[in-house]
């Protein structure tokens, strides 16, 4: 597959619309995994694919260009789905320098095992194609520390690597041609999951690029979804207002349920928020992908855990759902926790209540929990403890 996005540059990376679980993220629309080629007096080759389409991959490519005339492999990125073409693809492109970030190189060769020679580049370092200019500018922890950007004079397109990029296979590869709320959405789900954590990096990513370096970014050639051309400005101010950690009055609900018992206490404390007209969303974490939860956490001031109490402890799911929160940073302002326990007073909800505080989130209010089925005096405290809580967010 071919497409031309600027005078001679084309997309010849893979769409993979039957993928569904990207190490744990799940990819309910597919992804792709992007690649441009520049053709000019030098020609570049900017990222990889995953390994498993290395031959569509170089059949995309060899439909435009001989490989023996590729004179640069850019690869912005070492993760194995930006580049593990790169070894077989190398060895037919037998006249290409590969071209990476200092901190990648190391990477590239401790991760395939070649002899390759590899030209590093550090910020600001650039590469003369003829008319056009390539500038390097590294990105570190975004998310890898081998991460780096390509810019491209005098076109003006910023080949961005992770950053901005959405897990979602489309058959037209431009913002402008798909719904741009479906874009956003996925967009959204692909910064919280993926760089949430790295925030205020991003934060100073941003200024750095708008305030020092001054780049003048026309288009955003990410390494998977679509290529912003006509919304860069819209995508652009959604990642400062996410990497600012700004958050909504919304609270989201997250339980798991043995016997129900908890369940109806998440319903009842639902219920109380309601009633003080604050936006809340409930999620059953063994019918709901963690990753889907994660991209309402992004912009979420609440956050209450439900867990009935088993072995001691918190229910499993629950458990992984916090391990899995706790790595990326939550913004939100303030949590707790509530279930039923049988035999044993302490227990699950007690070990939630130390994740969340484990989380960094500032403020954690004390939990409610009840014995087995609670009565109908206790879901009316439910229904009061989550309006208590409702209107601690709405004062925030």
């Amino acid at each position: 597959m071919k497409i031309e996005i600027a005078d001679k540059i084309y997309f010849v990376g893979i769409q993979d619309w039957n993928l569904r679980n990207f190490h744990g993220y799940s990819t309910h629309r597919g992804s792709t995994y992007n690649s441009y080629l520049i053709m000019d007096d030098k020609i570049a080759l900017i990222d990889q694919v995953k390994g498993q389409f290395t031959e569509q991959f170089i059949n995309n490519v060899k439909e435009i260009v001989d490989l023996d005339k590729i004179d640069y492999l850019i690869c912005n990125h070492l993760e194995g789905d930006h580049s593990q073409s790169l070894a077989a693809f190398s060895e037919l492109a037998k006249n290409a320098q590969i071209v990476t970030s200092e901190r990648g190189k190391p990477g590239f060769l401790r991760m395939y095992k070649k002899k390759w020679d590899i030209k590093a580049v550090k910020e600001g370092d650039t590469i003369k194609l003829g008319k056009r200019t390539l500038t390097f500018v590294p990105i570190p922890m975004v998310h890898w520390p081998d991460s780096m950007v390509t810019y491209c004079t005098p076109d003006n397109i910023l080949f961005s690597n992770d950053a901005f990029g959405q897990h979602i296979c489309r058959s037209k590869i431009f913002d402008d041609q798909n719904d741009l709320n479906k874009i956003m959405d996925e967009a959204k789900k692909y910064y919280a999951n993926i760089v949430m954590h790295v925030s205020s990096i991003i934060m100073r990513v941003l200024k750095k690029v708008s305030e020092e370096l001054k780049l003048d970014v026309k288009m955003i050639a990410p390494s998977h979804g679509v290529i912003w051309r006509s919304n860069v400005d819209k995508i652009l101010e959604k990642y400062a207002y996410w990497a600012g950690r700004n958050t909504e009055e919304k609270v989201l609900i997250i339980y798991a349920t043995m016997w129900h018992s908890t369940e109806k206490m998440a319903f009842a404390i639902l219920e109380g928020i309601k009633q003080e007209g604050v936006e809340a969303k409930l999620y059953n974490i063994n019918i709901t992908d963690n990753s889907d939860i994660i991209k309402e956490v992004l912009d979420s001031k609440g956050l209450l855990i439900g867990t009935p109490t088993i072995n001691n402890g918190m229910f499993p799911s629950i458990s992984g759902f916090l391990t899995y929160l706790k790595g990326l940073r939550p913004p939100a302002k303030i949590a707790s926790a509530f279930g039923s326990y049988g035999w044993s007073p302490k227990g699950g909800v007690e070990a939630a209540i130390e994740e969340l505080k484990q989380a960094k989130i500032p403020e954690i209010i004390d939990p409610i929990k009840f014995q087995f089925i609670p009565d109908p005096e206790e879901f009316d405290e439910c229904v009061e403890w989550g309006r208590q809580f409702a209107k601690k967010i709405k004062s925030l």
